[in-house]
């Protein structure tokens, strides 16, 4: 059965949000309006933000103020990620957000259709991934439109299949902090002096220990998007050494990379640099590489330096104009820490290898949750799932 097209603008008011003037403290310090950003768009629902701007940058820049139930939508950097405002809030320019008309649509409903076709936005127009698309593209995109009911149980049967795919993110997310608390739980009290930071690692090593070697090698490279706050990295990119050599950052198997850019959430972002091509890697200009010396164990040295207390020391110590800071070299000298014997390293690292096992398990399960999950979306909006629906007393 064939259901009637429309556009989202017959459906639903969409205008985008704005950023006050950073340069005028009386917009933000000690503001209570939650001002959404990208990030903060980590779920279905968006229930905090992680700032806020006073009434007078409301009032003074191009912000709006969306209620609760708006359906927020990015357009520009990444595009096609979407939430459901759970508080009424700001955003920034970056940031659609559409007031569905519920006599014609389920806000619910829209979300679910505009995750269906993120590919087919992102590769709108010229066939490649583009960065941005303006407000005329998405009101302007058709919507498949049953009725209310059919709506209904096309949200209640895709809400069921996202829980479950919640369930295996949340005990991911359990797994992870399990290990942190190991962590804390091993070295966490230790006793002993503490030296710097950089007498226990080479920070940066230089590129002129493989200067000799052949530039027709490949290996992996690794740009900041490839490498999660969680540690885990994409290897899919390889280039060979003569494409990279002189302007990106070298580093090798085992190396712990550290991203050092502003904002400060990805101050701690990094990895364990693993299964390189030829054990080697290049990637980008803002990671500092931490080579550990003997008896520093690379596992505990990532887990240290992705405990919240040393970002926080590292947010502590950035350098550089604002929107533009980033943390020194010369902050691996000033952190201090009591280095453990390396038996009770490697007996830590042994017990995140078990973790990481299970992870993996958990991980496959996600992904297969996950592939049906977009299957069914794809069903629903092609109309399968609607014939489905219409036979079913």
């Amino acid at each position: 059965m064939n259901f009637k097209l429309v556009k989202l603008e017959d459906i639903a008011q969409i205008s985008t949000g704005g950023t006050p003037s950073r340069s005028n403290p009386s917009y933000w310090e000690n503001g209570g309006i939650p001002w959404v950003k990208i990030r903060d768009l980590k779920k279905k629902f968006v229930n905090e933000t992680e700032e806020f701007i006073t009434e007078e940058g409301l009032y003074n820049s191009s912000a709006k103020l969306f209620p609760k139930g708006t359906l927020l939508y990015t357009i520009f950097a990444t595009i096609g990620e979407c939430a459901i405002l759970n508080i009424d809030a700001t955003t920034n320019q970056a940031i659609a957000g559409l007031i569905v008309n519920n006599e014609k649509a389920l806000t619910e409903y829209v979300y679910y259709f505009l995750k269906s076709i993120k590919e087919k936005v992102m590769y709108s127009g010229r066939g490649v991934a583009q960065n941005n698309i303006n407000l005329s593209m998405l009101k302007g995109i058709e919507i498949p439109l049953p009725n209310l009911k059919i709506q209904k149980k096309i949200v209640e049967i895709l809400n069921k299949a996202s829980e479950l795919i919640e369930k295996r993110k949340a005990q991911i997310e359990a797994l992870d902090q399990l290990t942190k608390s190991v962590f804390l739980e091993m070295f966490g009290n230790l006793k002993g002096e503490k030296v710097p930071l950089s007498e226990l690692c080479y920070i940066n090593p230089s590129k002129k220990e493989i200067e000799n070697i052949d530039k027709e090698f490949p290996v992996t490279f690794l740009p900041m998007a490839n490498v999660s706050e969680n540690g885990e990295l994409d290897l899919s990119e390889t280039r060979l050494i003569k494409e990279v050599f002189e302007s990106f950052t070298y580093f090798r198997e085992g190396d712990v990379l550290f991203a050092k850019i502003t904002p400060c959430m990805e101050n701690g972002k990094g990895a364990i640099a693993r299964n390189l091509i030829n054990n080697i890697g290049f990637g980008s200009t803002e990671f500092h590489v931490l080579r550990p010396k003997e008896n520093v164990n690379s596992t505990w040295l990532y887990y240290l330096t992705s405990l919240q207390s040393f970002r926080k020391q590292a947010e502590a110590n950035m350098t550089g104009s604002a929107g533009q800071k980033r943390v020194p070299k010369q902050f691996f000298s000033k952190y201090k820490v009591v280095l453990p014997p390396i038996e009770l390293q490697n007996q830590f690292a042994k017990i995140v290898q078990k973790i990481q096992s299970q992870k993996e398990i958990i991980k496959k399960s996600l992904e297969e949750l996950e592939n049906n999950f977009n299957s069914l979306m794809q069903r629903a909006f092609k109309g399968e799932l609607f014939n489905e629906l219409m036979n079913t007393k």
